[in-house]
């Protein structure tokens, strides 16, 4: 662009307002179904009568609900302890005093304000006046690599409320990698600023608890600051209570939910005339790693590092829990139910944490503040990055519904079913793996393939059950019981998977071949194949006539394939 471009649209922007506390810019999915876009205020105003948020992406919603419960904190200053929480949760009006909030920092949620715009820096520029394509701060055009999007090839132009969205994500969720220096930041080597990570969000496996309505969603993710093992200094402010940021960063630590919910973890600025967003300049701000943090940010898992504590010789270190794009979410029940143990002098850290707010969520269900059958869905989103973070390559997106008695910190029973029904589940996927492994072997094709599709296909059958038996275990009086249910069901499931497999394979594996196992070579075919693989369902699951499982039951080793051309038979 050039410079007498720029001062044009300077010029003729120059009086142009955006105020994001009444203009319509966030994406909202109302009860009666309708899709709308509200302001700020809107939001607040209608939290009973909204579903959801609904962004561009998975993760820029995750980025807008964190905004908002920012805008909730400190607007309601608190909640201080539980108390404090149950007088909000009983009080329909509770966010009333959101729309006083808004008045009086109106200011610094103006888009287009001339010293202080929303989440940017004024009169940020690089030392040649370059102005960067939107595709900087668009995720679903990362870099030429765009997700399922109507923007190709690139991003021309964006409407102010679309803009909007994009900042709050891009402080969120941008990408690492060099990026141009702008004036200002000391950080500039040869006008470029080298790698100095992904935005805050997209260190985390992002966890969060939804209801029916939004304020049900945001009251049960604000936690209390009284908090076990949670930590909220008196000063904790968002970003637009701080001073507006000048170019480069700066190393501080949070001060908890409402410094990190808006951390400003890029400079940007957009450009603009009266017709929308055409470019903007973006650059890196304050740097903030995501060690140890767990005590501060509540929406995520942690787990133990061994690495880092090896390396700064100190225990215990923690990272965030990130998600496994090819793992589904019932998959990973553990990680949203095991619960923190109590610290005791001299113990072993835990190797990981659940995320706070499910600690939270757990606490008011342990205090009778929530009702036995009350249902929350954990929200899992997160982003993983590709070629040393520079690029987005997935982004995770799926959820959990949980019974409240699962999060009981004291009733541990519903909860331990509940994940030794997916270890039912893993060892029965494992079994049809070494199935269609063993049936390759057999037809003398190779097996990598074949295995892999059988796992994943399983893992697919047995979503949707999984997810109705956890929904009937928790409102039963027994879960044992219901566990015996799911092992039942579990082996008719295994039971067709496996005779799908045996029909697919065909004559050449019918008739077999000789395979060299380490006992020796032996002749492989789909009937001995099966034989192994029912002996797998007997170990994985016991007898499924029985009444409850036989801990005591046990059967040889079942076919664990060393390599394309060893295999294990039972001894």
């Amino acid at each position: 662009m050039s410079d007498t471009h720029q001062s044009e649209s300077r010029h003729d922007s120059a009086q142009l307002t955006f105020d994001l506390t009444s203009r319509p810019w966030i994406p909202v999915l109302k009860s009666n179904g309708r899709q709308e876009e509200l302001s700020l205020r809107e939001v607040f105003a209608q939290a009973s009568h909204i579903r959801r948020l609904v962004g561009d992406l998975p993760t820029q919603e995750f980025a807008l609900v964190r905004l908002l419960l920012a805008v909730a904190h400190d607007a309601l200053d608190g909640p201080e302890d539980i108390d404090d929480w149950t007088d909000l949760w009983a009080d329909e009006t509770c966010f009333e005093p959101v729309q006083a909030y808004l008045d009086a920092h109106a200011h610094r949620f103006d888009l287009l304000h001339a010293t202080a715009p929303f989440f940017q820096t004024a009169a940020l520029r690089t030392a040649k006046d370059e102005v960067a394509s939107l595709n900087r701060i668009v995720a679903d055009v990362p870099n030429g690599e765009p997700f399922f999007t109507a923007r190709m090839p690139t991003v021309e132009r964006l409407t102010y409320a679309e803009a909007a969205r994009w900042v709050v994500h891009a402080h969120a969720y941008d990408t690492s990698g060099i990026k141009t220096g702008v004036e200002g930041d000391s950080r500039a080597k040869g006008g470029k600023v080298y790698p100095l990570g992904v935005g805050w969000a997209g260190n985390l496996g992002g966890v969060y608890v939804e209801r029916p309505t939004l304020r049900e969603t945001l009251l049960l993710n604000l936690v209390a600051a009284d908090t076990s093992n949670f930590e909220v200094d008196e000063d904790d402010a968002p970003a637009w209570r701080r001073e507006p940021c000048g170019p480069g960063g700066a190393e501080r630590a949070p001060t908890g939910v409402r410094d990190l919910y808006t951390w400003q973890t890029r400079r940007l600025r957009l450009h603009y005339d009266e017709h929308g967003v055409h470019g903007v300049v973006l650059g890196y701000g304050d740097p903030l790693t995501p060690r140890n943090r767990q005590h501060r940010e509540p929406m995520t898992g942690w787990r133990r590092s061994t690495a880092q504590e090896k390396k700064l010789k100190q225990i215990p270190v923690y990272l965030p829990r990130d998600h496994d794009p090819a793992r589904a979410a019932w998959r990973g029940v553990e990680a949203l139910v095991t619960n923190r143990p109590a610290p005791s002098q001299g113990s072993e850290p835990p190797a990981f944490l659940r995320p706070a707010v499910l600690e939270w969520v757990a606490r008011l269900a342990t205090g009778g503040h929530l009702e036995r059958g009350f249902l929350v869905r954990a929200r899992v989103i997160g982003a993983t990055y590709g070629t040393q973070q520079s690029v987005i390559d997935e982004i995770v997106d799926d959820a959990v519904s949980l019974d409240i008695v699962l999060l009981h910190r004291q009733d541990r029973r519903y909860a331990e079913q509940a994940i030794a029904a997916v270890d039912d589940a893993d060892r029965v996927v494992m079994a049809v793996g070494d199935l269609a492994t063993n049936l390759a072997q057999a037809a003398g094709t190779e097996t990598e393939g074949p295995r892999a599709t059988a796992r994943d296909q399983t893992y697919g059958l047995l979503e949707a059950p999984y997810r109705a038996w956890l929904r009937d275990m928790t409102a039963a009086d027994d879960p044992f019981e219901q566990r015996a249910v799911w092992q039942r069901r579990l082996h008719e499931i295994a039971v067709d998977v496996g005779d799908r497999l045996m029909a697919a394979a065909g004559d050449a594996a019918w008739q077999g071949r000789t395979v060299q196992l380490k006992k020796g070579p032996e002749w492989l075919n789909s009937a001995l194949a099966g034989k192994w693989y029912r002996s797998a369902l007997t170990k994985a699951l016991g007898r499924p006539d029985a009444t409850e499982p036989d801990p005591a039951h046990t059967t040889p080793d079942i076919l664990q394939p060393d390599s394309e051309t060893t295999v294990k038979a039972p001894a």
